[in-house]
């Protein structure tokens, strides 16, 4: 179980990922993002050793708002082989200096993610200590599939995890309330606020079989 402490961070989050969101092929935005969280949920790391945490994020630095899905890793030291997916290191008032990753390139987050496809993991609310969301739905049909990913692609439309017999796409620019492509084995899906304060929901991951 993964404990939330509220404490400070320097830097903080958003400010490790204002610089950061401009490099990725799917981000759309301005070069100075500006920032505001408005969603997401956690996924707990059985050894208890790597914080787990997927934020939506929403940019107003272009000519209209847009959420990104930014699944992130807490490490307290570096994740060996995976010096490209660092997003920066940060101040952990409680936990000391943290490493933060990308998560689409850290097996444990890739593992837990497919896990909560297959039901085997539960979303837990982001802020809080042992409290699920049920706002977080997911669901997976068909045969067995790989947990180890072989191979992370990165595009104008997301990052796509490629595992035994299957894709995963993270949707990194989410779109309300858009329908599951038809050829869709599983999905996590989720809501997050628009700047008005409004709840929206859309896939945050949409799973494809070979």
């Amino acid at each position: 179980m993964a404990v939330i402490h509220h404490t400070t961070l320097s830097p903080t989050k958003l400010e490790l990922l204002a610089p950061w969101l401009p490099t990725r092929p799917w981000y759309a935005g301005s070069s100075s993002p500006v920032l505001a969280r408005s969603g997401g949920f956690r996924l707990d790391d059985p050894q208890g050793e790597v914080g787990i945490e997927f934020m939506v994020v929403t940019d107003t630095s272009g000519a209209e708002p847009v959420a990104y899905f930014v699944p992130l890793t807490y490490r307290g030291a570096p994740l060996a082989g995976a010096e490209d997916a660092l997003v920066g290191t940060t101040e952990h008032g409680v936990l000391g200096k943290r490493w933060v990753y990308d998560g689409g390139y850290d097996p444990v987050l890739a593992e837990r993610l497919f896990a909560l496809l297959d039901g085997r993991a539960e979303p837990q609310a982001q802020s809080e200590t042992d409290t699920p969301d049920p706002t977080i739905t997911h669901s997976r049909t068909g045969g067995p599939i790989g947990s180890a990913v072989a191979a992370v692609t990165e595009g104008t439309e997301g990052t796509d995890l490629s595992v035994t017999g299957a894709t995963l796409r993270l949707n990194r620019a989410l779109r309300p309330d858009a329908p599951l492509p038809e050829d869709a084995t599983g999905h996590v899906s989720g809501p997050w606020r628009t700047p008005e304060d409004a709840e929206v929901r859309g896939a945050f991951a949409v799973l494809r079989t070979a």
